[in-house]
């Protein structure tokens, strides 16, 4: 076994064409740690929600430029076997370590495989990407980001013609087609032939996000802005300059990308710390919303005033509030969401008389339902205009949003009293996440075996009146690994991240409320209810 492992690791380590992973492989085949190569090559990196991601390194179990070439090689045959051989594939990158390096592999594996390739000028981010698939005719796209991963990862999202992210069986096929792929000598990539594009797509994608916003609203709501060392700042600039609102007051220290992220221990605005920047400078500024977007800008964060501080708003919040927005200003179309995020969208969507769609986890799902309109997940995640963009989107989102808070601006309101409203229509619905981060997954595997042998019968006091196993599908889903619960007034997802090592669990509690005067001891109750689901849960669980 030890000999094998030697053997692959050297055979792969022969073929690597980047000098430092090659170097690495070389260190730890030299010092003999078979350990680590045993984790290294226990496998190859799969596609997950969002396409390939994990930590940077040597070996067919991170992400590499071998890894990468050995992708694109694989979605180029795919391509082929289904006629698309001679089409477009424009690439995108954000500024992670090797992002730039994965972009132009991949551009040169299209080349060398008979297919065009076009690579955006710089790192923008990706919904720029997943818009210039469609505006460009592309047969595929592929942006290279790790999103709100730690600095050690990166990623590979690959779009079909369509500006979605794969779903199975593509996802399979071209999996199947990356394993055909005996070695890297047998891919040809060229040194050039691929287009560097201008910044006219960039230009045409500013244009449309004219379209999110209403033809005369107020522009005056005074926002703060961090890029949390990503890529959108000066797209969201830009977008906020056309639009006519007030210049962003910028969070200085995370402004400019820089692929450690050295302000934040993971650079996720809903991460603890994350916002601690952009808090300071809201006191020190006092504007109407701060607003972040994840580094590859396909997120938006939002918080508000509290007292004299300032507090996230949840991305159910944010999700409820859009589309609160969008009904007033009369839209048709499709509501939709995953199963994890807050049930209010289906009540909101069913008080404005529109249709209503949950698909599964991911917007690779939502993005692909019939009709949609608006569609947003939790994770911060709001697709506001499909047509442009079929994908989450944390610049038009950013943009709708400070809309909303500058007509609440004109009429003397908040978005908190616009929560507010919506809960006293709605009932109050409440939202929480128990999200355990392992370092080994073994520890997932076990909490989801626990649930599926063991059901819980009731949470928080509350009976379990329904218990799905999601592997088996259901009458609308696919099958995923997932657990559901339906309770009396609550809601419970469980499954494992699909882009990082995390067990999440999704809770919801409905709490009737009959008038504004009763919504504190309706929050207090909701908080009460989530407490106890979550400790009810953990312990099922075992975690």
């Amino acid at each position: 076994m030890h000999d094998e492992l030697i053997a692959r690791a050297q055979s792969w380590h022969d073929e690597d064409p980047d000098p430092d992973t090659r170097g690495e492989l070389a260190a730890l085949i030299k010092a003999g740690d078979t350990a680590e190569l045993a984790e290294r090559f226990a496998g190859t990196l799969q596609f997950g929600t969002a396409g390939l991601r994990g930590e940077l390194g040597a070996g067919p179990m991170r992400m590499n430029r071998s890894v990468v070439i050995r992708a694109a090689a694989g979605l180029a045959a795919y391509l082929r076997d289904k006629g698309r051989g001679d089409g477009l594939v424009v690439i995108g990158y954000d500024a992670r370590h090797k992002s730039a390096d994965f972009a132009r592999d991949t551009a040169a594996v299209m080349i060398g495989a008979g297919l065009r390739a076009a690579v955006l000028p710089r790192p923008l981010p990706t919904p720029v990407l997943a818009f210039a698939i469609r505006h460009l005719g592309a047969v595929a796209g592929v942006e290279v980001t790790a999103s709100h991963n730690p600095p050690r990862d990166n990623g590979y999202k690959v779009y079909l013609g369509d500006g979605s992210q794969i779903v199975p069986p593509a996802d399979a096929e071209i999996a199947a087609e990356i394993d055909a792929v005996a070695s890297l000598h047998d891919v040809p990539r060229p040194q050039d032939g691929w287009e560097i594009l201008d910044d006219s797509v960039l230009d045409a994608y500013l244009a449309r996000t004219d379209a999110v916003l209403a033809a005369g609203s107020p522009r005056t709501a005074r926002t703060v802005y961090t890029a949390m060392h990503g890529v959108g700042k000066d797209t969201l600039l830009a977008a906020f300059a056309r639009a006519g609102f007030p210049a962003p007051v910028l969070v200085a220290e995370q402004a400019e990308p820089d692929p450690d992220f050295p302000t934040v221990a993971f650079p996720n605005p809903e991460e603890p710390g994350a916002m601690d920047l952009a808090f300071a400078q809201a006191r020190a500024t006092r504007p109407d919303l701060v607003i972040a977007n994840d580094p590859d800008a396909d997120r938006c964060a939002a918080a508000v005033a509290d007292g004299d501080g300032w507090r996230m708003l949840r991305g159910d919040e944010v999700g409820a509030l859009l589309a609160a927005h969008l009904v007033r200003r009369g839209v048709t179309g499709t509501f939709a969401e995953s199963i994890v995020s807050s049930s209010l969208l289906g009540r909101i969507a069913e008080h404005a008389g529109l249709p209503y769609e949950e698909t599964l986890t991911g917007f690779k799902w939502i993005a692909r339902v019939e009709g949609l309109r608006y569609g947003y997940e939790e994770a911060l995640g709001y697709c506001v205009d499909p047509e442009g963009v079929r994908d989450k989107d944390g610049i038009t989102a950013a943009l709708l949003l400070t809309e909303l808070a500058s007509e609440l601006k004109e009429a003397g309101r908040t978005l908190p009293d616009l929560l507010d409203d919506l809960a006293v229509t709605h009932g109050l619905h409440a939202t929480d996440q128990l999200s355990v981060r392992v370092e080994d997954l073994s520890v997932i595997s076990d909490a989801m075996r626990r649930l599926r042998e063991r059901p819980p019968t009731e949470l928080a006091g509350l009976a379990v009146t329904r218990a799905e196993d999601l592997t088996r599908g259901t009458g609308s889903l696919p099958p995923t690994d997932g657990l559901r619960y339906t309770l009396d007034g609550a809601r419970v997802v469980v499954r494992p991240s699909g882009t990082e090592p995390k067990l999440k669990c999704y809770l919801e509690v409905v709490v009737p409320v009959g008038s504004h005067a009763e919504l504190p001891a309706a929050r207090a109750r909701g908080a009460e209810l989530l407490a106890a689901v979550k400790r009810d849960l953990s312990a099922a669980a075992g975690i």
